[in-house]
């Protein structure tokens, strides 16, 4: 960590409250640690809300959720610290690797079927996906909570039909439109928290 960074107290709160040890700060971070700026506090406020306060997901849940997001952006000290904090909420290994495995899922579906819309032509609309899906048949992490990450993901890809296809599943499993708005909200926020620590 620099010394820049240890003389902001709100950042290394943040850092503290992620359970991020060591840090190489980012240009980025810098940039605002240089100024001393008034959105560190922000973010930290806002980080703090999601994966603590969350009144419709349970503290696993926004961990996952946050594991991700980490997995989507390809940013490996959130992962270790997400995945980390999500064992010591009772994570299981096979749920870790299905949060891998649906992040993964989603980049695909996110991209074909983004083309699919954009073309908006019926040669490519009516051909079969022809891609293997098995994954969300009967999940580990329960039905209404894949298609709940699915929605993250395919929310911060930005993929109109897979956001708007996995609100519908998520609802239907059960879930409420007051735990997807916390969700999406959950990897909006991660998603900037990236962008200052990257």
């Amino acid at each position: 960590m620099s010394e820049v960074a240890i003389q902001n107290e709100t950042f290394v709160n943040l850092l503290n409250e992620l359970q991020i040890p060591e840090y190489n700060v980012s240009a980025n971070a810098q940039t605002l640690l240089d100024v001393d700026a008034r959105y560190i506090k922000d973010l930290k406020i806002n980080v703090s809300n999601v994966l603590s306060n969350a009144q419709y997901l349970s503290r696993k849940e926004s961990l996952l959720l946050a594991y991700s997001v980490a997995v989507n952006e390809k940013f490996d000290l959130l992962k270790d610290s997400f995945s980390k904090q999500a064992r010591e909420a009772g994570a299981t290994e096979a749920e870790l690797a299905e949060i891998v495995a649906c992040t993964s899922l989603m980049n695909t579906n996110n991209v074909f079927y983004r083309f699919r819309h954009f073309m908006g032509k019926d040669f490519y609309s009516n051909q079969q996906a022809g891609i293997k899906m098995s994954i969300m048949m009967n999940p580990v992490l329960g039905k209404e909570f894949f298609e709940l990450v699915s929605l993250v993901v395919s929310s911060i890809n930005g993929c109109e039909m897979c956001v708007t296809s996995h609100e519908q599943s998520v609802l239907k499993h059960g879930s409420s439109e007051s735990r997807v708005f916390e969700a999406v909200k959950l990897g909006a926020v991660i998603k900037g928290l990236i962008t200052v620590l990257s």
